[in-house]
Parts: structure tokens; sequence; C-alpha cells
């Protein structure tokens, strides 16, 4: 039975909940009068048999229980053993007039936290203290175990991610390359067709590697950010979180457009939004993801945001769940401010400052009944010439020029050696650093020197410090991995080197290797 409940209100922020299991009206008044002298600000509810024992703990939520050791009916005993079924953490105090030694030490080894003799009730305060604070420095310790666990989780993750990473962007070369000379097949337009639809799969798999990477290992530089490239990776991420019951549309009005930003705070940001519109929707609906470009005039910005008006990239995230009132509105940035359950509430605050970071603002529009829209604008540079690297070469053809191509793989190998014999170079072949050296042995200096940077046995730096060795000061292009660049410091100057990152497209190699050699000609 639950008896009526007893609160005090002393120095303390937050009153603690405490469940007195206890039959004695007497006693629990004594030992609640004890806590309350001790300025203990606390809520109490007192019950006395097994079924208010089960409500109470489920409906009142205790932070801590203080029980008796026998009641009619029921006991301190199993009260201890209902809790630890639900609850392995919560402190539990026994408060008896007869636990002798044995049973104290019983009591401790069954997961009691402390017990208190109704004899020197003066020690409850301090000990109810001592177990609270103790629970809170083991639930504190906890999370740091976890945060640990899955910091450590991560690193592991985007130490998988670069060795996965290297060995597909090796794959994906050859299909960029392959995918790109059969484009160039005009007479047979069902090839031509195959061609491309091998160059796109390279690109989207190129795609895909370089955003799982990014967001695997953080945000690191400033970067040009491809719009298509980042919302296929939300997609690709969203894939697993979406429940059937929730139908998503995603709507990009110019997949090429490419703009100044971070790819993975970018991705961070929307993804947050989108898993926060999928828990808003627990029996289904429709998520909408949109990108879009627009025009905003200086009267949209508020006081205090950075106002730049003109064009601007519109991403935004649209859900027809339960929506939000002002009241939470009001508060939807305050730090620690969360409606879930569990959660910091540092998600939307993350957020407005990602958009912030990248001279953007960001708005909010919801009422309950209507769902919930968020609006991020990022400002986009007015167009005007296309980005070309800052350079543009009249053809891409060669004039039988001759390139030694130095890579470890075989497939590599051939196709960079294709590919440039059919666009009017003279190609030679050499599987590794060694037989490119007996090669020039033979031959003498090439015009240019194509390499992979990611050999084993006669490493990329070696092969051009053996090249200086020899005289070579011709123009090199080096294949390299991203986010790994060749380490050339004890190598002198190399004005004519360019490093590509790999994959490369066709195109790509054909326009830097004409630079390259014009350069050496300058």
């Amino acid at each position: 039975m639950e008896k009526p409940i007893h609160g005090s209100h002393g120095s303390d922020a937050h009153p603690i909940r405490i469940l007195l299991v206890e039959d004695s009206r007497e006693d629990a008044e004594l030992a609640l009068a004890e806590l309350a002298e001790d300025a203990l600000a606390h809520e109490a509810r007192v019950v006395d048999d097994e079924a208010a024992y089960l409500a109470a703990l489920r409906d009142f939520a205790p932070d801590i229980v203080l029980s008796d050791l026998s009641l009619p009916g029921f006991s301190g005993q199993r009260a201890l053993e209902l809790l630890r079924q639900r609850d392995a953490e919560l402190p539990f105090i026994y408060v008896s007039g007869t636990l002798g030694e044995e049973a104290a030490i019983a009591a401790l080894h069954d997961g009691a936290t402390d017990y208190i003799l109704k004899q020197n009730p003066a020690r409850l305060a301090s000990a109810v203290r001592r177990a609270l604070a103790e629970a809170a420095e083991h639930r504190a310790s906890q999370r740091a175990e976890a945060g640990l666990i899955r910091a450590q989780r991560f690193e592991s993750l985007a130490m998988l991610a670069g060795g996965l990473s290297h060995d597909l962007r090796n794959l994906l070369q050859p299909l960029l390359l392959a995918g790109e000379s059969l484009r160039e097949y005009r007479d047979d337009p069902q090839l031509a067709r195959l061609g491309e639809l091998v160059r796109d799969c390279g690109k989207r798999g190129l795609e895909m590697v370089q955003s799982m990477l990014s967001f695997a290992r953080g945000a690191r530089r400033a970067e040009q950010v491809r719009l298509g490239a980042l919302m296929d990776a939300l997609e690709l991420l969203l894939q697993g979180s979406v429940p059937r019951t929730i139908h998503m549309q995603v709507a990009v009005e110019a997949p090429e457009l490419e703009f100044a930003g971070n790819h993975t705070e970018l991705q961070q940001c929307l993804l947050n939004l989108c898993l926060n519109a999928i828990q808003a929707m627990p029996n289904g609906g429709e998520l909408r993801i949109e990108a879009a470009q627009q025009r905003l005039e200086a009267d949209f910005f508020e006081p205090g945001e950075q106002a730049h008006p003109g064009r601007h990239l519109r991403l935004s995230v649209i859900d027809d769940g339960p929506g939000m009132g002002a009241d939470v509105l009001a508060r939807l940035f305050e730090p620690f401010f969360t409606t879930k359950e569990s959660g910091t509430g540092l998600g939307l605050l993350s957020c407005r400052r990602i958009i912030a970071s990248h001279g953007g603002v960001m708005r909010v529009d919801s009422a309950p009944g209507r769902g919930a829209r968020f609006d991020l604008y990022i400002p986009l540079q007015e167009a005007g010439a296309d980005a070309n690297d800052g350079d543009d070469v009249d053809t891409l053809e060669g004039v039988g020029e001759r390139v030694l191509v130095v890579a470890e793989a075989a497939s590599e190998l051939s196709l960079l050696s294709d590919t440039l014999d059919a666009w009017g170079y003279r190609a030679s072949a050499s599987q590794s650093g060694t037989a490119a050296l007996q090669w020039i042995g033979v031959h003498g200096l090439p015009d240019l020197v194509l390499m992979d940077a990611d050999m084993n046995l006669f490493t990329g730096t070696r092969m051009l410090a053996a090249l200086v060795d020899q005289g070579y000061d011709g123009a090199v292009v080096m294949l390299a991995r991203p986010y790994a660049p060749p380490q050339l410091d004890e190598l002198p100057p190399l004005p004519r080197l360019r490093v590509l990152d790999k994959p490369v497209t066709t195109r790509k190699l054909l326009r830097t290797l004409r630079l390259a050699l014009s350069s050496t000609m300058d």
C-alpha cells in the first residue's frame, strides 16, 4: 500500500526522489525528518507491499531506495531483488532495527549499497549523500569509458577506411581510364555508351570513397564541395536508418554545382537534421531533402547574422511530423536543451555553428501539427569563368613525346600506357623503379615521367631521387593517394613535378601532361 508523500526543501538545488519501503508510519516519519534536518531536499514516497513498490519504481522513478528488512507479506531482500532486476546501479540502503553483522555482509554481497540501524538515525543523511555521490561518480565513469570506447572505434574506423580507400582507388582507376577510352569510339555508339556507363560508375564509386573517408577521419580542411557528391553520400549514410514507414525523397536542382566548404561538416549537419526528423516520426511519414539555389535580399538577414545578399545554396530538411510549439522553438538552440529521452541537445547548436562558419544562416519553420522545416543557406560566389585550375591548354593530344610510365599494378600500367598511345604519345611501360632506370640506361631520358607514388620495393620518392642523379630535369607527373602526399623533403626542388590525386580521369591526366610538357619547354 502506498502512503502519503512527504517532502522537504533544503539547500540542495534539485530535490532527490526517495522511495521508502516501510510499514511503520512513525519510523518512516523519523527517517524523513532526519533527512530534512540535514537540509537534504527531497520528495518521498512510502510503500509497504510489493505491488505499490513496483508501481513506485515505474512511476515515481526514485533516485534511491531506503528499505526496512522485514515487512508483513514483503521483505527488504525481495525489494532489493526486484530493484536489481530493473536497475543494477540505483542506490539501495537498508534501514533496519534488526540487522546483524552476518546479515549486513550478506546484504552488501547481494547488491545493497549500505545499511543503517534505526537506533543510529543520525548517520542516515550522510549515508544517502555518499550513496548518491558514488552512484553519480560511477555513472560519469561509465559515460567516460563509453566515450573512450566510441573514440577508439572511430579511430579504428578511420584506419580501416584509409586502408580500404587506398585499395578501392586502385580498383577504380582502371574503370575511369577504360571508360574514358571507350567513350572515344564514336563509330560504335553502343561501345561509347558502355564507356560512359563505366566511367560514371567509377566516378560515383570515387565520390563514395571520398565521402566515407572524409566522414570517418573528420573535418580536415576547406575544399571544393560538389553538391551531387554531398547528397549521394548523405543518402548512402541514411540507407540503414530510414524505416520502411518513412518515405524519403531527395531533390537536387544542380548536382554538378561546386562551392567552397567542408564536405564532412555539411554532411554531419544534414545527417543530424535527418535523424532528428526520423525520430520525430515514430509512426511514419514523409522526409524530404532539397538542394536548390536561391537569391537572398538584404532584408532577409536578422540582426547579428552575417549578411551576404545574393546567390545562395539552400539545403532543406522537411518532415511532416508533429511539429514544435513556440516554447520549444524559443529554446531550440540552447546548449543541452533536448526533447529526447537521451541526447545532449548539442546537435542543432553544432549545425548552426557549422553553417555560420560557411558564412551562412539557418532558418526553422514549425508549428504543432504541421511538421518542421530546416533551411540552411550557404552563400555562393557569383558565376564567373569556369574553374580550370587557373590553366588551360589548346589540345589534349600529344605530338609523339616520349613518356615513361612506371607503376607496379599491371592493370594500371597497361591502361595508362594504352591511353597515352591512343592520344598521340609514345609510351613505354616499366613495372618497377629498377626497370625504369634500366630503360633509361638503354633509351636515354624521356620527355616526361608518369609514375605511381605507391610502389613498394622502389618507392616513388626513391625513383625521383634516382632520376635526379641521372641528370633528369624534365617533367614528372606523380599519381598519389589523397591525405598521403609523397615525402619529398630530402630531395632538391623539383619545379616541374605535378602531383595528382588517385584515381584520375583521362581528361585531367592529359591536361596535366600537356601543362607539364609546356612548362618544360618554357
